[in-house]
């Protein structure tokens, strides 16, 4: 007897139909075989799917049991074909047929308890795009596929409950997707009325969060470079309806949704330590995975002790800081993960942390802080936007800036002003497809970002004092674009390409 049951493969963030092909032969000796290129996790569901079927009370068939999974031209990995398999072979058994337009996912316990499992919400954008109107899935990962609209998705506690269901003997009831509590939304790990002093890194990072670009903070050991890194996600907007898949794509891919989680609505942060493998931070491995890079997509990449990270680290987000993606090439597989992140980066001036400290002295030699200052490559220092210097604070402002901590501006209003420079980004590239400014291309830049004469005089002026490469010019009109956006601006005056520049070191040393 032939039974299938739909499922589906994930490979990268594509998604394609698996049908489980199950036979139960009445000739030949009893057995369990499952082909169809599947890897060790698909071919361990042989035990799980007999345990948990024992465990509902129903005897296992002393049957020839093949199960095949077409197209077996496509590697199968992962636990999630242990409810299709196991529904192929109770179908035969008790005698209840498997419904149309409907797929199947999950992995089983022994007991028969279904797992939260990966893949959920990419198996929903699939049945919406093709047709299908059912998703059985664990009860642990419903929530995630039942935000895709126009799709019912039936959570399963056991095998023996949807048994029960497809019987008709006992209903289960489609999930009312719940969306993240805005509590969770607001949470961010620092205000930025709590950094104090530095103004004008602040003023650097509200730019950087309204344009979406790259920045470098530079300066000694407890200047306050981590804090304002981690107090950058308390300033960025909202995800939008699109970029909110995009992330959640991802994270279904990589199981990085929890249990009874949903739909990503905040940007996320990641700050991988500087020991993480090219792996880990890219992605790839014999079974490609999503890296934090990927991870990062429309959020920020914090890289904390910037020069301590290998140089084939650094040298390998040179595509995706340009182009906002990023390829991973194995020998039966291509696959592409969406990068387009902002960079933020921080980082000593020479070994000892103290090069041009106003009161500590530097213990490093010449050739010591050479050497250190050029692990970072001049390719990936032209390719961020904001190079800031962050000088450590005074201990007598810094008792004066506590005792006026209350007339500091919180994240939350610096967020407001940010959000009307996106706003404005948003409605100027209504027709394009970019939403912030660090994404124009030099068509972009030539269509919104006209320059009056005085202002292309002072930007070919620094470009020749500090000898700016093509991107890096390009990347200053970028700022100042952003610059005006914050100022309710509809040209790029003077003042805005000015502030600009002063974003632009000329080189390394004089941080």
């Amino acid at each position: 007897m032939l039974i299938k049951v739909p499922s589906v493969a994930n490979m990268g963030l594509e998604t394609i139909k698996v049908d489980i092909e199950i036979n139960l032969a009445n000739k030949g000796l009893p057995g369990f075989e499952i082909v169809g290129l599947a890897g060790k996790a698909v071919d361990e569901s042989k035990e799980r799917v007999r345990t948990a079927i024992l465990s509902s009370d129903v005897d296992f068939p002393q049957k020839k049991i093949t199960v095949n999974m077409a197209p077996a031209d496509v590697p199968k990995e992962g636990s999630m074909y242990d409810l299709p398999i196991a529904l192929g072979i109770l179908s035969s058994v008790l005698n209840f047929p498997i419904p149309e337009k409907s797929l199947f996912l999950g992995e089983l316990s022994f007991d028969g308890s279904l797992r939260h499992t990966k893949g959920a919400f990419l198996m929903a954008l699939f049945a919406k795009e093709f047709g299908f109107t059912n998703l059985f899935v664990p009860k642990d990962s419903a929530n995630e596929a039942a935000c895709i609209k126009g799709i019912k998705v039936f959570p399963v506690e056991d095998l023996g409950q949807i048994c029960r269901h497809l019987l008709g003997e006992e209903k289960i009831f489609p999930v009312v997707y719940k969306p993240v509590s805005e509590d969770a939304l607001s949470a961010v790990e620092f205000d930025m009325k709590e950094v104090l002093g530095q103004e004008q890194a602040k003023r650097a990072m509200e730019i950087a969060a309204a344009g979406g670009h790259n920045i470098i903070m530079i300066g000694t050991p407890g200047s306050g470079k981590t804090m304002l890194a981690r107090a950058l996600p308390g300033i960025l907007p909202p995800l939008n309806e699109a970029e909110s898949l995009e992330v959640t794509k991802i994270y279904s891919a990589s199981g990085g949704i929890p249990p009874g989680g949903s739909l990503i609505m905040r940007r996320q942060f990641r700050s991988p330590h500087h020991t993480a493998s090219l792996a880990g931070l890219v992605g790839g491995g014999s079974k490609p995975q999503p890296g934090e890079i990927s991870l990062a997509h429309r959020g920020v990449l914090f890289l904390d002790e910037f020069n301590e990270f290998p140089r084939s680290i650094m040298e390998a987000m040179r595509q995706p800081l340009e182009d906002g993606y990023l390829t991973i090439s194995r020998s039966k597989q291509r696959i592409t993960y969406p990068a387009d992140f902002m960079l933020v980066a921080s980082a000593n001036p020479c070994p000892c942390g103290y090069a041009n400290h106003p009161k500590k002295s530097c213990v490093c030699g010449p050739n010591q802080i050479a050497k250190y200052q050029k692990r970072i490559s001049g390719p990936i220092l032209d390719r961020i936007d904001l190079h800031i210097s962050v000088v450590p604070v005074d201990t007598e402002e810094f008792s004066e800036n506590q005792k006026n901590s209350e007339f500091l501006e919180p994240s939350e209003k610096i967020k407001q002003r940010v959000v009307l420079a996106r706003q404005k980004q948003q409605a100027r590239f209504t027709l394009e497809e970019i939403h912030s400014n660090s994404q124009m291309k030099n068509s972009h830049i030539k269509k919104y970002c006209k320059l009056s004469k005085e202002v292309e005089q002072i930007l070919r002026q620094a470009s020749l004092k500090f000898q700016l490469s093509a991107r890096s010019y390009m990347k200053m009109v970028k700022v100042a674009r952003t610059i005006a956006d914050l100022d309710a601006s509809e040209n790029i005056e003077v003042n805005h390409m000015a502030e600009a520049l002063q974003y632009r070191l000329k080189n390394y040393e004089s941080a």
